[in-house]
């Protein structure tokens, strides 16, 4: 009988158990899937926990992103065949040997792809591309700041801005994440928490304001990071594992710079078509390998605590992923 990872309950990853879990057959339009490969990542953890912004139904199997191999279609599926290795998504039901999935909504993973790398593709690369395509419009030549640039979208972001044509600086914590962000294409790296931050910034751009910040921190850094732009300046807000920052309206008004949100399950529900062509861009700029995620650490499916504790803390310089 297949597993999953599941709780009645939402809590902290040790309140979660491996179950048997067997999803039935696929429904008409569902393809089931063997999973291979599931990401684990900050805001998994978060809804799992119960305190992300909305709650997903109980009981609660986690996970958002995942690779797998087709095993069974339903009645009029025509987009799929039974072997297919395909990208899985949705709010829970990743953590699993098996789950069924609409089919209409999935993409095949190519071929020089593997099942792992997969597993932590799309929701980075879809939301980095539309944050800087899209809402920050940004131009070739333009400088782009990277705050979290180890992280999962940090380090899309870079290999992202650098495609469009962006100087991609990167802001880190530690060596280790330097050497990743700087692997990944960034120009140059800054020191996340260092006394003279600000300065690092500025010289690293030549003594110039930032045109971009893309930011998945939130925090004390946001502010800081808003006071680098120059005019026309535009600070992308991802997320806040740091915390809700409190930024200072007089600050837009001086630079005449912008704060803008990024939120890709609105995007998605609110302009569907514009969604769905940012997918199609990413999806065809991965079956060319443009871009490569940073898989820092995989775990067997057992170890589904000990990875999402991993994912929770951040210190991981690249993606944590399950194998199931």
């Amino acid at each position: 009988m297949p597993l999953a990872v599941v709780a009645d309950a939402f809590g902290p990853p040790e309140s979660y158990e491996l179950r048997e879990f067997d999803p039935g057959p696929p429904k008409a339009g569902e393809v089931r899937v063997s999973i291979k490969a599931a990401g684990v990542s900050y805001v998994d953890v978060l809804t799992a926990m119960g305190q992300y912004q909305f709650k997903p139904p109980l009981p609660f199997i986690p996970g958002s992103e995942a690779a797998g191999v087709v095993e069974t279609l339903g009645e009029g599926v025509t987009n799929l065949q039974v072997g297919d290795r395909v990208f899985c998504g949705g709010i829970g039901g990743l953590f699993a040997h098996a789950n069924n999935f609409v089919a209409e909504r999935m993409a095949k993973v190519p071929d020089a792809m593997s099942l792992e790398t997969a597993a932590v593709f799309p929701v980075n690369y879809m939301t980095a591309h539309y944050a800087l395509a899209d809402r920050a419009r940004a131009r070739a030549g333009e400088t782009l700041l990277v705050l979290g640039a180890a992280g999962g979208t940090g380090y899309a972001a870079v290999q992202v801005g650098k495609h469009l044509g962006l100087r991609v600086i990167a802001s880190v914590s530690t060596p280790e994440k330097a050497a990743a962000a700087l692997a990944g294409g960034a120009d140059a790296v800054v020191t996340t928490g260092a006394d003279d931050w600000r300065e690092q910034v500025k010289a690293a751009n030549g003594g110039e304001p930032i045109d971009i910040v893309f930011d998945p921190v939130g925090g004390d850094l946001t502010e800081l990071a808003f006071r680098n732009l120059g005019y026309d300046g535009r600070h992308l807000i991802i997320g806040f594992p740091a915390g809700i920052a409190a930024l200072r309206t007089n600050l837009p008004l001086l630079k005449s710079a912008s704060l803008i949100g990024v939120q890709m399950r609105d995007h998605a529900l609110k302009r569907p078509a514009e969604a769905e062509e940012n997918r199609r861009q990413v999806m065809a700029l991965a079956e060319k390998g443009t871009f490569q995620p940073e898989i820092a650490q995989c775990y067997p499916l057992r170890d589904y605590a000990q990875a999402m504790h991993a994912a929770f803390s951040g210190k991981a310089a690249g993606r944590l992923v399950l194998q199931m």
